[in-house]
């Protein structure tokens, strides 16, 4: 091999070794058999093997000698991975490998490997193993994993739970759950604090089942109190199975669809309607929560509750605003003279939402205004940004209602919402 190539593949490798993710090996594993297939072989990988019988091979010797394209070489190389725990990774690759020989060779080594590796190593070794699982005969590796862990010391198992790799501590909290390693109010713990939606799932389920009929305070506290929609709409689920769905009615008012929507169902389970509840907070005046106007446009009725509706848009809060724009459009209570004048609302909050709601009617606005558009006028600028006064503009047919003429950074607003239906139209 010449020096040059051997310097590439040596830089390669000790890129990998300082701790690059899964992918990385595999991509050493082709790069390594490029550069031995069309650079010149001298020495070629392996011949330590046969010129100094029992020599340990340097990290890069053995790396070569691994990924050669030589199916005896990888197979005569393979027991030497057992004396250098950095490159186990290449184990597994070969797991995966081409040749019967050297995949049966590998699958032996990494069953005796695996019980006596570090929590580091096992991490390591565990991320290459999940991505290589995703190819052709990589899955006897998966199950020698899942195995180990299976019977692997809890330490071991809850050490993989905080790995930086995402795949390894989704399975390690799987194994986790299923080997009952953790109480319901470390789970609620995790599902309410951990960034991975999948984790958030699957603590939050366990620690509900778990409790069983027995869910207290040390399970709900951390669910309902959580900052994300799926695991507070867990929480208000499982009051229903203690005997608290009547706690569920603040969270009619939650910011997540989701969350709202489990309220309803907890509180129907119990015999309450939360329609009339919905009513009463959106005539509650300043003590109007700011998503119950949006509540009440989920479950609500054109006829009987557009009119409350209408009513908050002119509320002093924007949220308020915004949600009574959301309930009107998901009443299909929309009518454009009224919203128009929302496109130039202090807050672009309300302006988003008057905006999405007015989508179907954009092609009553002026054909020229849309070039009016400035680049400058960044999306969430004030309504008086720009330089131009709202005026009313002419009607474009006999008949047809014309909107007054929206601000430049409010058409910005209109147009994006335009394409987007657009484009989903043509998705469908």
């Amino acid at each position: 091999m010449s020096s040059s190539a051997y310097e590439d593949v040596a830089d390669h490798l000790s890129r990998v070794l300082k701790g690059a993710d899964a992918g990385a090996w595999a991509d050493l594993d082709g790069h390594v058999r490029g550069v031995i297939r069309w650079s010149d072989h001298a020495p070629a990988p392996g011949a330590w093997l046969s010129a100094t019988p029992g020599r340990r091979p340097t990290d890069l010797e053995l790396a070569l000698a691994l990924c050669g394209p030589d199916g005896r070489t990888r197979e005569a190389a393979l027991p030497y991975v057992t004396h250098t725990p950095a490159l186990l990774p290449l184990l597994v690759i070969r797991c995966a490998d081409w040749a019967g020989p050297v995949r049966e060779r590998a699958r032996e080594l990494l069953r005796a490997e695996l019980p006596g590796l570090s929590p580091e190593a096992l991490a390591a070794v565990a991320a290459v193993v999940l991505r290589e699982a995703r190819r052709l005969r990589g899955e006897p590796a998966y199950d020698l994993l899942t195995a180990r862990l299976s019977e692997a010391p809890e330490a071991d198992v809850l050490s993989l739970c905080a790995a930086e790799d995402r795949a390894v501590r989704r399975l390690a909290h799987r194994v986790t759950v299923d080997r009952a390693l953790l109480s319901p109010a470390r789970l609620a713990v995790i599902a309410a604090t951990d960034p991975d939606v999948v984790v958030q799932d699957l603590c939050a389920d366990a620690a509900i089942a778990a409790a069983g009929d027995s869910v207290d305070e040390t399970v709900l506290a951390p669910l309902l109190g959580s900052r994300t929609g799926r695991v507070r709409a867990a929480g208000v689920t499982a009051l229903r199975r203690t005997g608290r769905a009547a706690e569920a009615e603040p969270f009619l008012y939650d910011r997540s669809a989701l969350v709202r929507a489990c309220a309803r169902w907890t509180l129907r389970q119990t015999g309450t309607d939360p329609l009339p509840l919905y009513r009463a907070a959106c005539t509650a005046g300043d003590r109007t929560p700011d998503f119950a106007a949006v509540g009440l446009g989920e479950c609500g009725d054109r006829a009987t509750d557009a009119p409350a509706l209408w009513a908050l848009i002119a509320h002093e809060r924007p949220r308020v605003r915004a949600g009574a724009v959301t309930g009107l459009r998901l009443l299909d209570a929309v009518r454009l003279q009224r919203l128009a004048p929302l496109l130039d609302d202090s807050s672009p909050r309300v302006v988003r939402e008057a905006a999405k709601a007015l989508a179907p009617w954009a092609d009553h606005f002026p054909a020229d205004a849309l070039s009016l558009v400035r680049d400058d006028a960044p999306d969430d600028a004030p309504a008086d940004a720009g330089a131009d006064v709202v005026a009313e503009a002419p009607t474009r047919a006999p008949g047809r209602v014309t909107a007054p003429e929206p601000r430049p950074w409010t058409l910005r607003v209109l147009r994006l919402v335009q394409w987007g239906n657009r484009s989903r139209s043509a998705s469908t």
